[in-house]
């Protein structure tokens, strides 16, 4: 009976399913991802050379006593720039609390009750224009804005430039991660009863807390580095201050100044501040990530 359709001692040759490593498909995923990686690599390699640079010519200087002593006079060699430590978390203290509640409010109109209308559009339109301003049109406004109507330069008018810059990435980060939500998670809390009001405030946004917090530090950290605004606003202290309505020294505008000064003590304090500022950045950007993986929607 061999080879009839009831014969089955015939062996069957085995399908192969795996695919050729010498495909086209395989050749074009090994390129591809030698292409990404070569970029990724182009990418990082000059943030991998401004860490050693910074680290390199800032931590031979970076001693306790730069966070607790003022600039030195020019000549001499101790000293330190806790003033501007401090002046740097007064101003980032303001610009966070004009631009987080603006910036959460708004996201919370264009994903909640703004949708598919004409104000959210032109809404989302001026913040996206304004992530596009240059820093120094920031601190000219809050210039025009605050110092020309009080006549001095201050931390205050400083927190407000830098609010100019946060509130669009605030509103925007925000609201992305109000969006990620669930609609099955209104519609339940609708179904119970609540309103629109009540779902949004006592169920979206406890939700989307790590999303909220995540766009506050992202903003942080991008105006966190920002010099030119500064000089038109709070312009510098040599002296310890907390007032906000007084000139207070800032990390980045120290770095500016000593930077230009001919005398190497100071130069050498530039390159500590820089390597305070960058590890204040990055310390904030991680906070960041870490807060987006929290995100379970």
């Amino acid at each position: 009976m061999t080879g009839t359709q009831g014969d089955y001692s015939t062996p069957i040759e085995p399908i192969n399913l795996t695919r050729s490593k010498t495909s086209s498909k395989s050749i074009f995923n090994t390129a591809m991802t030698t292409i990404a990686g070569f970029f990724t690599f182009l990418i990082l390699a000059p943030l991998a050379a401004v860490l050693f640079d910074v680290a390199r010519q800032g931590l031979p200087r970076l001693r306790p006593e730069i966070f607790t002593e003022l600039p030195p006079p020019p000549g001499l060699s101790d000293g330190g720039f806790g003033h501007a430590i401090i002046g740097t978390l007064m101003t980032l203290a303001v610009a966070i609390a004009l631009s987080a509640p603006i910036g959460i409010l708004a996201a919370i109109y264009l994903s909640e009750f703004g949708r598919g209308s004409k104000v959210s559009y032109w809404v989302r339109f001026s913040a996206n224009v304004l992530t596009g301003v240059p820093a120094i049109l920031a601190g000219l406004f809050a210039y025009s804005l605050v110092v020309g109507t009080t006549g001095s330069f201050s931390a205050f008018a400083g927190g407000v430039s830098l609010a100019v810059i946060m509130l669009p990435i605030v509103m925007r980060t925000a609201e992305e991660g109000l969006l990620l939500i669930p609609r099955e998670v209104r519609q339940a809390a609708v179904g119970l009863g609540a309103t629109r009001f009540q779902t949004a405030v006592g169920i979206v946004l406890p939700t989307a807390l790590p999303a909220i917090a995540t766009a506050v530090t992202l903003a942080v950290a991008r105006a966190a580095g920002e010099a030119a605004p500064l000089l038109f606003t709070a312009l510098n202290n040599n002296f310890w201050s907390t007032d906000l309505f007084r000139p207070i020294a800032t990390l980045p505008v120290l770095i500016y100044f000593f930077s230009i000064i001919p005398f190497r003590a100071q130069q050498e304090l530039a390159w500590a501040a820089a390597l305070v500022l960058l590890s204040i950045v990055l310390i904030i950007s991680v906070i960041a990530r870490l807060l987006a993986r929290k995100q379970v929607y």
